[in-house]
């Protein structure tokens, strides 16, 4: 028994209804081919064209579109894999180092020529005349508190916009080119330190910013730092 679909001459029918019909079967102008040659369709030209130039038109575009998504996409995993061979260097060089200077000169390397980080500060907290000298910056505890009290009570990694008092004391030879921050904890029981980096734009790292990429390098300072540290 043949499929017939019965059309009611004596009412409309709507466009939802032929669109319904043309969905279901999108086989419906194979079988019918001289259709196809009959169907006009508006161009943004303003001259009209088939029905199947307009299906090749349209299959152009997304075509294009998959296109630039997928050149998109290996943009992003060709940063990805930089981003990654930069990391594990800075890694391997932070667990190989022979001492604290050895180890903080590496970090300050890293960000300054591979990651081209504007401003980098590593604060660590304790006795100068105790701990070997490095580009780390040692400073009281109390005092940091003093400055960064609520940032040091989160103990979480934070982005954004710090209040000028926060940003003289983590950046004091920069703090009238600093726009933006983004900073780290450092803990190995108890707080021992805080690294920060900075940019110049104030956009740049902001408050909705993963940090991801900061907590990581935060977690092996957490791991490679207390060996250098007097205990």
């Amino acid at each position: 028994m043949t499929d017939h679909t019965v059309i009611d001459t004596d009412s409309a029918i709507s466009e939802e209804q032929v669109t319904d019909f043309l969905r279901k079967r999108p086989d419906f102008f194979v079988k019918q081919p001289g259709l196809l040659a009959d169907l006009r369709l508006p161009h943004e030209s303003g001259e009209a064209i088939s029905l199947v130039e307009r299906q090749v038109s349209i299959l152009r575009e997304r075509n294009m579109d998959m296109r630039h998504r997928l050149s998109k996409l290996l943009d992003n995993a060709r940063d990805n894999d930089r981003l990654f061979d930069k990391t594990k260097r800075l890694v391997l060089a932070l667990l190989e180092g022979k001492g604290l200077e050895d180890t903080v000169e590496s970090l300050f390397y890293s960000f300054d020529k591979d990651f081209q980080i504007h401003y980098t500060s590593l604060i660590l907290f304790g006795d100068p005349a105790r701990l070997p000298n490095s580009k780390a910056r040692v400073e009281p505890l109390s005092k940091a508190r003093d400055s960064l009290g609520q940032v040091l009570k989160n103990n979480k990694p934070l982005c954004g916009v710090l209040d000028p008092k926060e940003v003289e004391y983590l950046f004091p030879e920069f703090s009238d080119s600093v726009g933006s921050i983004a900073l780290v904890p450092l803990i190995h029981g108890n707080t021992f330190g805080l690294l920060a980096i900075a940019n110049r734009d104030p956009l740049y790292y902001r408050s909705s910013m993963g940090t991801l990429f900061l907590s990581y390098i935060g977690e092996v300072l957490n791991r490679t730092l207390p060996a250098h540290l007097p205990r």
